[in-house]
């Protein structure tokens, strides 16, 4: 790579962001540029969701991450679109011009073509969805200890989560835990024998990508807790605070939390590159796009097929895959061959609530508390900052100890937002 080379870094999610720290060794002035200010660990979102963590653990400055990284640039502002041909990344905040470009903006919600649902069932992807669904759920309680009728009543108390994958699972356990902490003690008129938490999922096992076993455990722990779960149900609309299933049965729905898929989200500009399903875009082995060398796809955005299916959208997938494009790049700079990407799999894991989660790591399974410690470990390794470590481990044991959940304010900055653009028409 040649001195001086401009790479821009779009999303500083977890592929943006390790993709930028390993660049910091190479002869580059790298720009990373993002509508947020912060990195974003999106594996804990339900916990902010469901009042165990504050926003502020759980996300941390970008400028921050990259202080040490002195060739690193950080720009605040929307991505718009993308020139292929000019090499030109088009933003808020002007135009940043570009000899490598890195498309790393992540993925959204795929509500798989139900208009509807996108309004009835918010989704868990940004800090302002979980403070949307907090707001929410904690709102339904407040309004159930005013309400005299029953039926009415009972749709404020239930609560559904749509999509058995890890995060619809942790988001059932914890929904469930928060409600036995808060109903009867906080809230002492309502009891949590009122409350219904429903976890649906389409295919016939939850946790699909775990083994059979772990699912069927995690069933079991989901009970427990007071979760009803069906399997084998598809939902089809929303309307009067019920999910009509294809079986043509309602289930009530006062608060719904869309966990059931996802798609890629890139800029305008990227429509003639090839796609796979979810929206992705198809890579080579180096992460680069056919016809497109100077352009590098990680993370959500990427789809690399590895054994016939595109390898997951995980964090472990995206982070390492920031990685690895700092190596392509290197090999260039010495006039070597793109190096393949080789995914090392560390395994799933998903916490199931206080005490209990699954691992599923290669022939090894794991349930029980010795899953929730390594679940723990994990999942504090990789949370930025010493400060938000220390803290969430506080937390953690505070919840563990004490059945405490104490970061229940209700802030709905997207409730806020639609109001104003509703002010502004």
């Amino acid at each position: 790579m040649t001195a001086a080379q401009r790479v821009v870094i779009a999303g500083a999610g977890f592929a943006g962001l390790y993709a930028a720290k390993a660049l910091r060794h190479l002869d580059a002035d790298v720009t990373i540029v993002d509508r947020n200010n912060y990195h974003l660990f999106q594996p804990l979102l339900y916990q902010v969701a469901t009042g165990l963590l504050d926003p502020s653990q759980i996300a941390y400055p970008v400028r921050a991450s990259l202080r040490r990284s002195r060739k690193v640039s950080v720009v605040m502002a929307e991505i718009e679109s993308v020139d292929l041909e000019e090499r030109l990344l088009h933003t808020t905040a002007g135009n940043i011009a570009y000899d490598i470009l890195v498309v790393a903006t992540g993925s959204t919600n795929n509500y798989f073509g139900i208009p509807e649902m996108a309004e009835a069932a918010p989704g868990l992807k940004t800090l302002p969805d979980a403070l949307h669904l907090r707001a929410l759920i904690l709102a339904a309680l407040e309004r159930a200890t005013r309400c005299s009728d029953d039926a009415e009543r009972q749709r404020l108390l239930s609560f559904t989560i749509v999509g058995a994958g890890p995060t619809g699972v942790e988001m059932a356990g914890a929904v469930s835990e928060l409600l036995t902490v808060v109903l009867g003690g906080d809230y002492r008129g309502l009891s949590r024998s009122e409350a219904t938490v429903t976890l649906l999922e389409t295919r016939d096992q939850v946790l699909a990508t775990f083994a059979p076993r772990l699912g069927r455990r995690a069933v079991k722990t989901l009970r427990r807790k007071g979760v009803t779960v069906k399997l084998g149900r598809q939902v089809v609309r929303a309307e009067h605070g019920s999910l009509v299933l294809d079986d043509g049965s309602r289930v009530d729905a006062g608060t719904t939390v869309w966990t059931a898929g996802v798609q890629a989200v890139q800029p305008a500009g990227l429509e003639s590159l090839p796609r796979t399903g979810q929206n992705r875009i198809a890579v080579s082995d180096s992460l680069s796009v056919a016809g497109h060398p100077e352009v590098f796809v990680a993370g959500d955005c990427a789809a690399l097929m590895v054994r016939g299916a595109p390898l997951p959208m995980l964090a472990a997938v995206a982070l390492q895959q920031g990685r690895h494009i700092a190596t392509v790049l290197e090999a260039r700079s010495r006039g070597l061959a793109d190096p393949p990407f080789r995914y090392l799999d560390k395994g799933n894991m998903a916490t199931i609530g206080r005490g209990a989660a699954v691992a599923d790591i290669g022939p090894v399974h794991i349930n029980g508390f010795i899953g929730w410690l390594m679940w723990l470990g994990l999942h504090l390794l990789y949370i930025a900052g010493f400060r938000s470590r220390a803290v969430v481990i506080i937390s953690w044991a505070q919840n563990f100890f004490f059945f405490d959940r104490s970061v229940r304010l209700i802030l709905d900055p997207a409730a806020r937002a639609a109001a104003a653009s509703t002010e502004d028409r």
